[in-house]
């Protein structure tokens, strides 16, 4: 994964090694990190055409012929630099289970319902004030094995793109109040407790829909003081 900035708060980010988080055992570096500098291909391409993102993609209930089962959802937000300021024109997406805990994906045995009005990915590109919006449902909670009757909380998958798609950021945004953070060594693997809370979206009263949809505003911030926590997941 390439950094679209560099690491300036490294309490911010998961340790490579976090033993509670069985997968980074054997997936920690053992020898000192190596700086990799950039080279064209990174600064320059490929990137992505602006026609590839097609209006719709941002709306997860509409990708079927019917719409997905549970509780349907707004999700929005702003992307920021260090100083606060919109980054426009960069393209964000998401990818998420479904509202049974369950991915469209062949690795995913949990047994529970696939939902056929559900594929959970969608993107958008973010306008002039660097606002992104998606509508989707809320994704279920799901176990994965880490340790005993381990349970994921309810997470969306977020990346942002610089320039180019090996320019990219890769965080997760929780629900507010989830019952499983105490027990989740993913979302405790980020030490700093100010920085895992910029992981937690908050409710948004003013922008839900009445009687159709409630809504979460998620700001991401690329680097800095309050840069939201990147690379939080190692499946």
């Amino acid at each position: 994964m390439t950094y679209m900035y560099p690491r300036e708060s490294l309490n911010v980010y998961p340790k490579h090694l976090s033993p509670e988080y069985k997968s980074t055992v054997k997936r920690s570096p053992s020898k000192p990190l190596i700086i990799v500098p950039h080279t064209l291909s990174e600064l320059t391409g490929p990137a992505f055409g602006h026609d590839a993102v097609q209006e719709g993609d941002n709306d997860l209930t509409k990708q079927h012929k019917g719409e997905p089962l549970g509780e349907r959802i707004i999700v929005h937000g702003h992307v920021y630099d260090e100083d606060k300021r919109p980054i426009a024109d960069t393209l964000v997406e998401i990818w998420q289970a479904n509202a049974c805990g369950r991915y469209v994906h062949n690795v995913d045995q949990h047994p529970a319902p696939l939902d056929p009005n559900f594929t959970g990915a969608g993107r958008a590109v973010t306008d002039k004030n660097g606002h992104y919006r998606f509508v989707t449902v809320k994704p279920g909670a799901y176990p994965w094995g880490n340790h005993p009757n381990a349970w994921r909380p309810n997470h969306i998958h977020f990346s942002v793109f610089g320039q180019s798609f090996v320019t990219r950021l890769v965080t997760q945004m929780y629900f507010p109040g989830d019952p499983l953070f105490p027990f989740d060594p993913i979302f405790n693997s980020v030490t700093d407790e100010k920085a895992r809370l910029r992981m937690v979206s908050s409710f948004d009263l003013d922008n839900t829909i009445p009687d159709w949809a409630l809504c979460f505003r998620f700001d991401i911030v690329l680097r800095g003081r309050e840069q939201t926590p990147v690379n939080v997941e190692k499946h």
